[in-house]
């Protein structure tokens, strides 16, 4: 699933509340610390993770991919 976003970053912690996996930024940390997300591969803890256009973000199976507005895409 792609994620619109405006400008060149999003934070990992912003995007899992956008796509309504957490509600809080307080259930991000905890979400984040059992080790259920990977970027571009890899295991990530971070929740101020700068996430750019084209990286991918998986969670639990499901994968969303960063699209930025700056591509030609319209931002959602």
């Amino acid at each position: 699933m792609d994620v619109h976003i405006r400008g060149e970053h999003i934070t990992l912690g912003q995007l899992l509340k956008k796509v309504r996996i957490v509600a809080s930024g307080g259930e991000v940390k905890s979400f984040l610390a059992e080790g259920r997300v990977r970027v571009n591969g890899a295991t990530e803890t971070r929740r101020g993770r700068k996430l750019r256009d084209g990286d991918e973000i998986e969670v639990e199976g499901a994968v969303y991919r960063v699209v930025s507005e700056s591509d030609g895409h319209p931002a959602r």
